[in-house]
Parts: C-alpha cells; sequence; structure tokens
C-alpha cells in the first residue's frame, strides 16, 4: 500500500484591487420601489435616504454594501 502525502495550503481573502466597495439603498415602504443610486460614496447614499424620508415620511432601508474579493494562497 502507498502512503498517503497530505499538503496543506492557507489561504487568505483580500479586496479586488481594481474595485470599490459600492454602497446601495432601497425603500421598505410596502409599494413604494424608491432606491438610491449606487455609490462609492456611503454618506452620498446615506443623504439620499434622508431626503426621500424627508419627502415620504418613509423611514426604512434596505442598505447593502457590496465589495468584490479574490482568494489567495498565503506564501
Amino acid at each position: 500500500m502507498t502512503p498517503a502525502v497530505l499538503r496543506f495550503a492557507t489561504y487568505r481573502i483580500t479586496k479586488h484591487p481594481d474595485t470599490d466597495v459600492t454602497y446601495e439603498a432601497e425603500c421598505l415602504a410596502h409599494e413604494c420601489g424608491w432606491k438610491a443610486t449606487p455609490s462609492t460614496d456611503g454618506a452620498a447614499v446615506d443623504v439620499d435616504c434622508m431626503s426621500h424620508t424627508s419627502r415620504t415620511g418613509h423611514a426604512g432601508f434596505r442598505r447593502l454594501c457590496t465589495s468584490f474579493a479574490f482568494v489567495v494562497r498565503d506564501e
């Protein structure tokens, strides 16, 4: 019987170097359908949400932060 050879590799996850985090938001009011313009500036999306609240009284939002990543071998 041939002995087994085990090799372990360590990996890490890292931010994709050519992308930024994208922030988005959408109103949770029933049948509103409002969405903030996606932006790399989270504060700008927050301001859009506050402006929507001041116009409509809708106070609930779903916020998303999207980033892209690579898993690379840690050497």
